[in-house]
């Protein structure tokens, strides 16, 4: 499936709450999401390679899955 990062939340991975997740965190978490997500949705408890938890907001769309924006802990 592909995984779509809008610019929303690219330009959030640079604030200091996300510090530490990277785009493949994100790719990895949202590919690992079982199902169909036909509305905005936040999924909660992902782990980033660094240690850090995130969650993110992600829906299906007909080009593949939008992550719309990561929330880090």
């Amino acid at each position: 499936m592909r995984i779509i990062i809008t610019e929303h939340a690219r330009k959030r991975l640079k604030d200091l709450r996300q510090d530490g997740i990277s785009t493949a965190d994100i790719i990895n978490a949202a590919g690992n999401i079982p199902g169909r997500i036909p509305t905005a949705t936040r999924f909660r408890g992902f782990f980033a390679r660094s240690g850090r938890i995130f969650d993110l907001v992600a829906k299906d769309i007909p080009g593949g899955r939008l992550v719309i924006t990561i929330i880090g802990k």
